[in-house]
Order: C-alpha cells, then structure tokens, then sequence
C-alpha cells in the first residue's frame, strides 16, 4: 500500500515508524510519501485518493470529499469497538472534525490549534495577556505567521478570544462582534516584521529557534512538538496556552488519517488507519516517534509529556476550547481567498468594516 502525509518530521516520522511496526505484526507494507505544508493545506484530495490507498488529510476538506466520493466512509469498515473508543480520546473537537454529513472520513492522529510558543531564557515565562503580546512586538521580539492560510487563521482565533462565535452556517463569517478582533490584528500586524507576511509556523519557529535570534514569543501559532524535543534545534522552544485568561476559539488544526475509496482494498487500509489512531499506539510507538496525537491517552501521559517539556499538558486548555472551522464544499478555496484578500487588507491599513465586508462576501460566494 501506499500512503501520502505532509513533509515534516511530525507529519511524516510517526507513520513510517508505526507502518514498520505493522509490517512486523503481520500488515501489509506501507510506503510514505511527503508533500510540503503548502500542499498540504490546498492540493485536491480526490486526486491524491487515486494515487494512494491512505492520505493524511485537514478536516476542512471533508465537506469537499464527501460531495466527491474520493474517501471511504470509515464507519463502514472499522470496528464499532474501535471507532468508540478513539471518539472518547479525542482531544477537543478531533474526531468530531472529520465527521460529515453523517459518516467518518478520517481518523484524527495529530491534535493542533493556535497556541503560544516562547523561548525559555529570552522570557521569564508565557505571556499572559494582549498587551504584553504588543509590548513586546515593538521590540522586535515577538511575531506571528501571517502567510497565508495563517493570518486567516488568526483572525478565526482572536474572534473567539474576544466571546464571538463565527456563524459558519450563516452567509456572513463575521458579524459586526468580530471589528476588535480585526484591529487587534491589524495592530500587531503593523508592529511585527514584514517576513511574517511570508512566513508559515515552520519558519517562524525556526527562526525563533536559532541560538542568535532575538524572537521570544509567538502568541499565535499552530503548536509543533518537535521544537519542545532537546536537541532538535539549536534552542528548545516552549509551548503554553494562548495569552488569556480563558483560551477559547483557537482555530483548531491537526490532521486526520482517511482511506482512498478507489484503493485495492480499503478494509485493510482502514484497519492501520484505526490502529494508529488507537490510544495505545498513540501514547507509545506515535508520541516516541516525533508524533504529536490526537487521542487524550498521549496527551495525558506523564512520561511522554517528560520528554517534551510538558507540551500536552501547558497547551491542553486552549485544545479542548478549540473552535471548528466551516467545513462545506466550498471553504478550502475560500481560505485561500480570504487570507489573500486579508493580507491585502492588513498591509494597506484598510478598515475593519471593510475589510470583513469584502471577506463576508467571499464567503456568501464560497456557499
């Protein structure tokens, strides 16, 4: 068999590690392939479906795989038993994300949201409220990924920061409530560097782990256990809940592990799908492998959180307050509008009114 992930140590590590393991257990073999984080987020799903037998997806393609016919419906080939039991170790909204119109398109295997990330030794400790974050911005010691789809994606997380729940069944995303959210990031937008602009959570990390860089904090960023690893970067990173007091609406991310329905046989394909996504799996051979899971079994674990410097548990919070982005046929290519369109009006100073007017309106378009 042969199955496609994202380019990344965590994207990749976990799945050719547990894929050894099943080929040892008496499973099929299965071959990884990698595409780039940008990929990742954009390329078509049913034309990865005809090439690979398992595809790591985000959960904001199912309403477009679902309307294409290119993913098997999960609860159809795996266990009751096995289907419960990753539902009820699902961190925050994970497993509920790959859910659509009534079926299970993927299993999640990788938990992520927009949290903090901050460099011990150039901060005391995490920051704890906005005005720190600007503060520190205007020394040139914070900033944000703003490359697109990420800036989007910060604009969804301050929204929910500032009590607005985005009406994703609604023609308008965002209603008159979300203008303090924009000007909260069109202020730090204008404070921080212009690479941010070109700059996805991969390079500012890697960016802030470098021994010269004067980068302290990252106050919304899609967490990567990897940095929290010793020794995977010249300076370890720290990861902890969002600057507030309750960390609600992050943009939740993470990945899902869905089986092609065009493949050989779909019934063995779904069969490593539940056994990677299952808690043992994901607290031993998955988070010893680079992986970052999804099931609580991971997260809950003293001796893997040891190894990371408490990743799980100081982000846990904002996890499980998650906020569930749209998920309709339609929204991946609205996410790429609408970044670009933000973008265009963060760095031209544009107002609040119009700036969510013109994303309000390709949103009605994306429906």
């Amino acid at each position: 068999m042969r199955g496609m992930t994202w380019d990344h140590p965590r994207g990749y590590d976990p799945l050719a590690a547990a894929s050894r393991v099943w080929a040892e257990m008496g499973g099929e073999t299965i071959e990884w392939d990698r595409r780039s984080l940008q990929d990742f987020e954009s390329y078509p799903v049913e034309e990865l479906a005809r090439r690979y037998d398992l595809i790591v997806i985000d959960h904001p393609h199912v309403g477009q795989v679902a309307d294409a016919g290119c993913l098997a419906a999960l609860e159809t080939l795996c266990d009751v038993h096995a289907l419960s039991g990753i539902a009820a170790g699902s961190v925050g909204g994970s497993f509920e994300s790959y859910n659509w119109s009534g079926h299970q398109w993927a299993l999640p295997i990788d938990a992520a949201a927009q949290v903090q990330a901050w460099v011990p030794g150039r901060i005391d400790a995490p920051l704890r409220d906005w005005d720190s974050v600007i503060a520190l911005a205007r020394q040139g010691r914070l900033t944000i990924p703003l490359r697109p789809p990420h800036s989007l994606m910060s604009l969804f997380t301050l929204s929910g920061l500032a009590g607005v729940t985005l009406p994703v069944d609604g023609d308008e995303l965002f209603p008159e409530a979300a203008r303090p959210a924009y000007e909260r990031l069109a202020a730090l937008a204008a404070e921080v560097d212009p690479s941010a602009y070109e700059q996805d959570p991969i390079a500012v990390l890697e960016a802030m782990a470098r021994p010269d860089s004067k980068l302290a904090v990252s106050p919304l960023i899609y967490g990567y256990v990897s940095y929290s690893l010793g020794g995977f970067r010249p300076r370890r990173i720290g990861f902890a809940d969002l600057p507030a007091g309750d960390p609600r609406g992050s943009a939740l991310g993470g990945t899902g592990i869905a089986v092609s329905a065009f493949g050989e046989s779909p019934e063995r394909a779904a069969a490593f799908a539940a056994w990677v996504a299952s808690g043992a799996t994901q607290r031993m051979l998955y988070a010893l492998s680079g992986g970052q899971p999804a099931h609580a079994d991971a997260w809950e674990d003293r001796g893997v959180n040891a190894l990371v410097s408490d990743f799980y548990v100081a982000t846990r919070k904002t996890l499980d307050r998650a906020w569930l982005r749209p998920r309709h046929d339609g929204y991946m290519a609205f996410q790429h509008a609408a970044s670009e369109r933000l973008n265009q009006a963060l760095r031209s100073g544009e107002t609040a009114a119009m700036a969510l007017a013109a994303l309000n309106a390709l949103y009605r378009n994306s429906k």
